[in-house]
């Protein structure tokens, strides 16, 4: 995938959101993330929505997702199935989860 560098609302958008599950509670927290990854996968503008499973810390997952436009992003954030998830995933964390904004590197 390229990226595109066009005006602000147009460009892409890439995030690295992770999330650390408490103590016994690791099997909730990958079924809602689960749940969050097949309904989001569905929203208008998503180029990638995926868990994964850290290896090498237990209970830890990561997701990758790309939007193709800052307001696609945005729209998805508003959708139920997000707003849901942020509120009943809260009880299931070791931490707040962490969101980190990243961009593909271009080149020659």
């Amino acid at each position: 995938m390229t990226h595109q560098t066009v005006s602000q609302g147009e460009a892409q958008v890439w995030l690295l959101p992770v999330f650390t599950a408490k103590a016994g509670h690791e099997a909730a927290l990958h079924e809602a993330l689960v749940g969050l990854q097949s309904a989001s996968r569905k929203d208008a503008g998503c180029l990638e929505y995926t868990v994964f499973s850290d290896d090498q810390r237990p209970g830890t997952f990561v997701l990758f997702e790309g939007w193709a436009r800052h307001e696609d992003l945005k729209a998805h954030n508003e959708e139920d199935h997000v707003k849901e998830f942020v509120k009943g995933v809260q009880p299931l964390l070791a931490a707040p989860f962490s969101v980190t904004p990243i961009t593909p590197l271009t080149g020659p």
